[in-house]
């Protein structure tokens, strides 16, 4: 049964905790932006399969699903900072956030940086059970902050047939 603190809106101090946990993991997700070379030799010559998306959507998605996560985050923080969820599930919640936060920054030099879709695909496949395991407990804590992650789940499932179809298509 999951602890929900759906009971009371954010006030302005939290409001501002939650906007800048959505900046701080922007910023921790624009870590793998260097790597990414959609215009390089390598990119270029790789056969795309036809629902790759138009380039400009992943500048778009990226930093949406990546707001909607620190928003998250910040909710199951403050579930716990309001002693609306035991403190051992608040940390669990979060520290298993951390490490598929950093799951997820590594896939970028992974592909992009090592030109290895094979290995990236095994990044993907880390991230995948790692994110529904976060949503799962981000539910204990708050339902709202797993609801916040679905979007991104559902993109991490299109990420991963995607980096599968440019594997098997090279």
């Amino acid at each position: 049964m999951a602890t929900t603190a759906t009971s009371r809106l954010p006030d302005r101090r939290d409001a501002l905790l939650i906007a800048a946990a959505a900046v701080a993991v922007n910023l921790i997700g624009a870590l793998g932006v260097p790597f990414t070379a959609t215009q390089s030799a390598w990119f270029t010559s790789l056969e795309l399969p036809a629902f790759y998306p138009p380039g400009w959507a992943f500048g778009v998605v990226w930093p949406v699903l990546y707001a909607l996560c620190g928003a998250a985050a910040a909710l199951v923080y403050l579930a716990g900072r309001d002693g609306a969820a035991p403190a051992g599930r608040v940390r669990a919640a979060l520290a298993l956030f951390g490490v598929q936060l950093a799951v997820n920054v590594a896939w970028s030099p992974t592909f992009w940086g090592l030109e290895r879709p094979d290995l990236g695909l095994a990044v993907l496949a880390v991230l995948l059970p790692l994110v529904a395991a976060t949503i799962r407990l981000f539910d204990r804590v708050d339902r709202r902050a797993a609801a916040l992650l679905v979007p991104y789940l559902a993109w991490v499932c299109f990420a991963t047939a995607l980096n599968y179809a440019i594997w098997a298509l090279n």
